[in-house]
């Protein structure tokens, strides 16, 4: 069955319903509007009677049987919910569901929902069997590349657009905070009519939500973003993020860059180094174009520089350990 993104669920559910959907992944609003998206399409389609299944520590299996065996009284189609918010049914729960891939009751649509999957989960039978037989939406995270885009569509929806120097303050005010750009995107409908959105307008309408993950920073300076990256640090400050954790960051993709120019240098693939080096995603893109960019001198220069903040963050030398880091990251953006 189809893999699809959120957005494609909503348009297909149009052309009618299947017996069997699977929402998982990381971004919870994706998968509460994906979920939300089906249960209108469910109720729009004569799919009247509803029933929740949690699974929880203890939860007993036979409901599930009973819920797919049942005949409702009061309506001819059911939707059935099963969520398992730690994504990990059991041994019971595995043989349940592999059996519910392979037999899905009639007149009832079924949905499972799941949070954000180890390889090892997607990989289990269960698994495999529900994702071959059913609908599969996975809730992937909005990086900052696809923010953009994601806005307008919201915007143009709802009748609104913005000009490129207003959707990039948007996107600055609302990165790695989905939820929040939902409501800032929602009040907007509330502020202002439909048409062309200045950058005034924004200026007093939306609200700094921006959040920001550690583990995002490195792309910032390995894609030489300087004022994205002295954003991010400010950012992590502000909430509280203990600085030997950005330093880690920092100091192991410095090491990563040397490790890779190493390797470049005895002939070997960037692209077969990329398990090795754990890039993935975006860093795999970024990592190699970086080095060409800082060079091997400014690199050992950077790893001088995270052993004094290492030092700084010791108390065994004088200095702000966070003014320190914002100067690295500077430089390695630069």
């Amino acid at each position: 069955m189809p893999n699809l993104s959120p957005d494609a669920l909503i348009a297909a559910l149009g052309k009618g319903l299947a017996p069997l959907y699977l929402v998982h992944g990381e971004e919870a609003l994706l998968a509460l509007e994906a979920a939300d998206a089906l249960r209108q399409a469910a109720r729009e389609q004569g799919y009247q009677e509803r029933e929740v299944l949690t699974v929880e520590a203890g939860f007993d299996w036979s409901q599930l049987r009973d819920a797919m065996s049942s005949v409702s009284l009061f309506a001819e189609r059911k939707l059935l919910e099963i969520r398992i918010p730690n994504g990990k049914p059991g041994t019971e729960g595995a043989e349940a569901l592999q059996q519910l891939a392979a037999q899905p009751p009639q007149d009832t649509v079924t949905l499972i929902t799941l949070p954000k999957l180890e390889r090892a989960q997607q990989q289990s039978k269960w698994f495999q069997a529900l994702e071959k037989l059913a609908v599969t939406v996975e809730a992937r995270p909005v990086g900052r590349a696809e923010l953009p885009s994601w806005i307008s569509r919201r915007l143009k929806a709802q009748g609104q657009s913005l000009g490129g120097e207003a959707l990039a303050f948007f996107v600055d005010r609302v990165e790695g905070n989905l939820l929040a750009a939902r409501q800032e995107v929602d009040k907007l409908a509330l502020l202002y009519p439909a048409g062309e959105l200045t950058l005034e307008q924004l200026r007093a309408a939306v609200a700094n939500v921006a959040r920001f993950d550690v583990f995002h920073l490195s792309e910032s300076w390995l894609a030489g973003d300087v004022p994205r990256v002295l954003r991010m640090l400010d950012g992590l400050m502000a909430e509280g993020e203990a600085p030997v954790l950005v330093l880690w960051s920092l100091t192991e993709d410095v090491r990563m860059l040397l490790r890779l120019r190493q390797g470049l240098k005895d002939g070997r693939n960037a692209r077969d180094m990329a398990r090795e080096l754990r890039l993935w995603g975006d860093k795999q893109r970024l990592a190699e174009p970086a080095l060409r960019r800082i060079g091997p001198r400014k690199l050992m220069t950077a790893l001088d520089e995270c052993a004094r903040i290492d030092r700084q963050i010791k108390g065994v030398e004088a200095g702000d350990p966070w003014r320190t880091m914002r100067g690295l990251a500077g430089l390695l953006a630069a």
